[in-house]
């Protein structure tokens, strides 16, 4: 394997991973971070989607109590079906637009500039949410209902267009919602789960003909950094929103789609 396509796929896995969950969103970073490495072609492109397989992974290590606790209790626990109805109602809209889309979508979407821009326009949406009155009607996960979990779903779908963040859109549209801080970042990690799989697997599927034998040490580089620099990750924002909110990252959303925007009009680098 060349050395220095290795090195790219651990850097690009190890952004994956820190800004899977965060609300910054991982993909915008993903197509900037890859257009100043050059690992944005069609196959970088496959790439930066399989390697989340690396973030849900260690959702479901750092959850493996919760989830095995849902699936012993399927059959016969109310709590663990009504969990996964949730799951699979907020997973739903994203899935149906995605497929309808979500060409259209990568086609012209997926550049720096309208990244920045949503960036940006994200960025002042958590500003608006952080400073508006928000009673709190679900302090836990567990008492959503399928209603609750659908709005969150609907609210994720906007994260296909790149730079609005997946994490940003189901915390801050939760929190809109009526969840507890706490419980809207839970779900999100939870949502990640099938989410992340479903859209890893089927752009591994649409695009193998792209990829070959060769490529599995270099996608295996990058889901296994995905995976260590996510759950550290994880560990890391479960206690800052114990006594934080997002305005930092709101700030950073903006400050970093600025920086894009001026470069790239400049000239200073060629996104």
């Amino acid at each position: 394997m060349d050395p220095a396509l290795a090195l790219k796929a651990l850097i690009m896995g190890i952004v994956e991973g820190l800004t899977e969950f965060l609300p910054v969103s991982s993909t915008g970073h993903l197509i900037i971070v890859g257009g100043l490495l050059d690992f944005n072609d069609e196959k970088g492109k496959v790439f930066e989607l399989v390697i989340q397989t690396g973030a849900m992974l260690a959702v479901c290590w750092e959850f493996r109590a919760r989830f095995l606790g849902v699936l012993r209790g399927l059959a016969t626990d109310a709590t663990a079906q009504g969990f996964v109805l949730n799951l699979i109602a907020a997973f739903i809209p994203a899935a149906i637009i995605g497929l309808a889309l979500g060409a259209i979508i990568k086609a012209h979407l997926f550049h720096a500039v309208p990244v920045a821009v949503a960036l940006i326009i994200g960025g002042f949406v958590i500003l608006w949410v952080e400073r508006r009155e928000r009673p709190v009607r679900i302090a836990e996960v567990d008492r959503m209902t399928w209603r609750d979990a659908l709005k969150v779903g609907f609210a994720q779908a906007t994260a296909l267009i790149p730079g609005v963040s997946r994490s940003g859109a189901t915390i801050i549209g939760g929190m809109l919602f009526g969840l507890s801080r706490r419980a809207a970042t839970e779900f999100s990690f939870f949502l990640a789960v099938p989410t992340l799989m479903a859209a890893g697997a089927y752009d591994l599927y649409k695009n193998r003909t792209l990829l070959s034998a060769d490529d599995i040490g270099l996608f295996g580089i990058g889901t296994v950094s995905a995976f260590f620099s996510a759950f550290i990750c994880i560990r890391w924002l479960m206690r800052y929103v114990a006594t934080h909110d997002f305005r930092v990252f709101a700030w950073y959303r903006i400050g970093f789609g600025l920086f894009i925007l001026i470069s790239a009009y400049t000239g200073i680098i060629h996104w």
